[in-house]
């Protein structure tokens, strides 16, 4: 059976105290750099692995966990993202932790602004957020830091010293996913970047997708395609996108950088005559029913739930646990297509 080390055997293989060792495994205390390096020397050799679980039981602190993140009710892309808290909740439910979610409307900065204020509030440990406001969350996230709450986020990518880790994906090159999908699906003419809903200006992971697409075009032949962006909102969004494409007929390809697919594929269904190539985000219902009867090409998953589950226990581990929390957690670029839509419901 594989030796399990005790305190008093890498006191006695690094020629130190007990006192020493302790003080190198928890990172507290002073001691000189020739014990540090004799312990770290053996704990390499032995493969050290702490008893985390009966570290953890010891502690008598509850930590305190905020998750803030979009309303499910006006965009159900963000159910799967609370389903995946939850499940991460349950799974550690019998440590001293408590996760709390707090929701905005992924239309109104004002409301992020709120909830944050919320959130700051309640006096967490450590906040996981959707930055969907460049501006405000930079503005949240420094706050929080000034008072000495750890600031993770998921979904959306932001740059800041404040940010502790980021769950998600590399928007950019996931647009330019989406535009090598378009390009192998048309020859030539006309692409349309479709917005919807969400103030584009400020909105982070639009524009990082739509600078991922342009990108990949830039690289091609000249005059192979123009690109265009076209930005919608509630109420007027189906007269507006129906007139728009009216108006430029030689649009053979949309690309939506949201997961409203399905509302860009209702109005474009019912033109059958004319074939246009549709590429758009996540496996919503309505999106795979447009991906089965064809209307959608095809569906990046992104994996909300996997992103907030990885996201939430990442900081529970660390209070428990006192693990690592890593910088960048990057999850696969999933294309979904009719032929393994249904891989994913297995």
């Amino acid at each position: 059976m594989e030796k399990i080390y005790t305190i008093k055997d890498i006191a006695e293989l690094a020629g130190v105290s007990k006192g020493t060792v302790d003080r190198v495994l928890h990172k507290r205390g002073k001691v000189s750099q020739d014990a540090l390096d004799r312990v770290n020397e053996v704990l390499d050799k032995i493969d050290y692995q702490p008893n985390l679980m009966a570290r953890s039981l010891k502690k008598t602190q509850i930590y305190s966990i905020c998750v803030l993140l979009p309303d499910s009710k006006n965009d159900p892309y963000w159910q799967p993202c609370i389903d995946g808290i939850n499940d991460a909740k349950k799974e550690f439910k019998s440590f001293n932790v408590k996760v709390e979610i707090f929701l905005f409307d992924a239309t109104s900065t004002a409301s992020f602004v709120e909830t944050n204020k919320a959130v700051l509030n309640a006096a967490p440990d450590a906040v996981l957020l959707v930055p969907l406001f460049h501006k405000e969350a930079i503005d949240a996230i420094e706050t929080y830091n000034s008072k000495g709450i750890i600031s993770s986020i998921f979904n959306n990518q932001l740059k800041s010293n404040a940010i502790k880790s980021f769950v998600g994906q590399d928007l950019f090159q996931s647009g330019r996913i989406a535009a090598r999908l378009l390009d192998l699906l048309i020859q030539k003419g006309t692409i349309a970047i479709i917005h919807i809903d969400e103030d584009y200006e400020n909105a982070i992971h639009m524009q990082e997708k739509e600078k991922g697409f342009r990108d990949y075009f830039e690289n091609l032949e000249k005059g192979k395609f123009e690109i265009k962006t076209f930005k919608v909102k509630h109420p007027q969004f189906k007269t507006t996108l129906k007139e728009y494409l009216e108006a430029n007929p030689n649009i053979s390809g949309l690309f939506v950088t949201t997961s409203k697919a399905y509302q860009v594929a209702k109005i474009i269904a019912k033109n059958p005559e004319k074939k246009i190539a549709l590429v758009g985000y996540d496996l919503l219902e309505n999106n795979l029913e447009f991906l089965n009867n064809k209307t959608i090409d095809f569906l990046i998953h992104q994996n909300p739930k996997r992103q907030a589950y990885l996201g939430t226990t990442s900081l529970i581990e660390y209070f428990i646990f006192e693990k690592e929390i890593r910088t960048q957690k990057l999850l696969p670029i999933d294309i979904i297509n009719t032929e393994n839509a249904k891989d994913y419901f297995l």
